[in-house]
């Protein structure tokens, strides 16, 4: 890349002598035509990618190709003149830091590869499932934290710490996609509530913690968490496109009411039918243990099952609490150890079902029965209650930027006595198919547009994470290349808009 190699000392010196507009001038003149091509092109392909993005300071970064092709200020080639181990060395960290700009830019605009860390889509994604996630359908979303390390989500692998640099910060952009979200699809997020994170209980949600702190008679949780650094770790606070991501399914779009009667979801009013692969918990009472290999012939991980059934005090027989499809729930019905009448775990009323978003007992919520809410639409002006704020304040405060606040019975929006509110985003209501054994929109609230990932295309390949390296049946064969949403059929799409 260096325009100046092998120069004789004598012309090196003279060059030295030259202002830098003539020595501009005379690198230019020295670049071969094939360059000045390359160049021509490439600087084609960035100004494009400009527009594209939308963000007209990325342009800057063109007088590093005008450097790297042209002038050759940076001896971007110096390892080049070197030999041995050194110029070796060298060969390979430069083709890594292609290949991880090239991944860079995949994983940023075209898709992504996910694992399925938990049941909570089973039985339409399963633990252990590798999926390929679209950025395009949607539009991909500029990188509001652009400079991070592209194979790591925020904790750099082996070594930990964080994978990102939080400045610059870019304002919220999406490139323009094939569709939007449609009710029915399964959908990559970044968790809602991921923004602040315990380093001592980081799969734990903060917001939870804090009102289960509340719940227990603690008057301040955030300075009991602060004097008790061992037991919590640091407070730390991820940008929005470096929180852990969530893949759900979308059952309630922008503007719509959205109710929930005895884990019915009503859209506007109107009931909306349950995926095929929908399972919910159930109490089944038995007489005697049922085998693991029993459980494994319907699907169920011994995760859900467990070795034994459970015998608790105040209930006077032994039952396992499985989470099961209106299939699978058919044939445990007819297995002889069952001893009774299966009944769902929540209508049993041996389990508490409370506890949902938004943490308020005046609301008297569960995940089973949730009255009825709008869910924020972009553009459209909402007049904020004393009643409702708990459910919208989040949206209006954190992923809108808004200071909120209540004097005197009044609410305040950045100062301002005026409780009419214009949201900027449209915001969306996950749910996870395994409706029991599912942390989602009924725990955290609405999903805001700006955490939207993707969705997933394909499955790549499967790994039954309970099976051995060497069992058999460890890699799932009949998931490679498998349709991620199955569920989403013409006929379900119908009945559910």
């Amino acid at each position: 890349m260096d325009n100046n190699n092998n120069i004789p000392a004598a012309e090196k010196i003279e060059q030295e002598k030259l202002t830098f507009i003539e020595d501009f001038k005379r690198r230019l003149r020295q670049t071969k035509t094939t360059r000045w091509i390359r160049f021509a092109v490439v600087s084609l392909l960035f100004c494009g990618f400009v527009v594209w993005i939308g963000n007209p300071w990325i342009a800057i970064a063109w007088l590093l190709l005008l450097d790297i092709y042209i002038t050759a200020y940076i001896p971007w080639g110096w390892w080049k003149k070197t030999k041995g181990p050194v110029r070796a060395v060298m060969a390979w960290v430069d083709a890594i830091i292609y290949a991880l700009v090239l991944v860079y830019l995949i994983f940023a605009f075209i898709g992504q590869n996910y694992k399925i860390p938990s049941s909570s889509l089973e039985k339409s994604l399963l633990v252990g499932d590798y999926l390929w996630v679209s950025k395009v359908l949607y539009g991909p979303r500029v990188p509001q934290t652009p400079l991070h390390f592209p194979l790591a989500q925020h904790t750099m692998p082996v070594v930990g710490g964080k994978s990102y640099i939080e400045k610059p910060q870019l304002a919220y952009h999406r490139l323009p996609g094939l569709r939007s979200i449609e009710r029915g699809d399964i959908v990559v997020f970044n968790y809602p509530q991921g923004d602040t994170v315990l380093t001592a209980r980081p799969n734990e949600d903060y917001y939870m913690i804090i009102n289960q702190m509340r719940q227990e008679g603690i008057d301040n949780p955030a300075e009991y968490i602060a004097m008790n650094p061992a037991k919590f770790g640091k407070v730390i606070y991820r940008p929005v496109d470096r929180r852990e991501n969530y893949v759900k399914r979308c059952v309630g779009l922008p503007g719509e009411w959205l109710e929930i009667r005895n884990d019915t979801i009503y859209i506007n009013d109107k009931a909306i039918a349950d995926a095929d692969n929908v399972q919910y918990n159930y109490i089944i009472p038995v007489k005697a243990i049922i085998p693991a290999e029993q459980w494994e012939s319907i699907g169920v991980r011994h995760e859900d099952c467990g070795d034994i059934p459970l015998q608790l005090e105040y209930v006077p027989f032994r039952f396992y609490d499985v989470p099961l499809t209106a299939e699978a729930k058919k044939i445990v019905e007819s297995w002889p150890q069952v001893d009774g009448k299966l009944i769902r775990e929540a209508d049993s009323g041996l389990f508490n079902i409370g506890g949902v978003y938004p943490y308020r007992e005046a609301y008297a919520w569960t995940r089973n029965n949730i009255s009825k809410f709008w869910i924020p639409k972009r553009g459209v002006t909402l007049e904020l209650t004393l009643n409702n704020l708990p459910l919208y304040r989040r949206c209006v405060e954190v992923y809108e930027g808004n200071k909120v606040e209540v004097k005197n019975g009044k609410i305040l929006i950045n100062g301002a006595d005026n409780p009419y509110y214009t949201f900027k985003y449209d915001y969306y209501w996950m749910e996870g198919d395994n409706r029991d054994r599912s942390l989602d929109s009924r725990y955290w609230g609405f999903v805001p547009e700006d955490h939207i990932v993707g969705s997933p295309m394909v499955v790549l390949t499967s790994f039954d994470e309970e099976k051995g390296v060497f069992d058999p049946k460890k890699y799932r064969w009949n998931r490679t290349l498998a349709n991620p949403n199955p569920d989403k059929s013409k006929a379900a799409e119908k009945n559910w808009k």
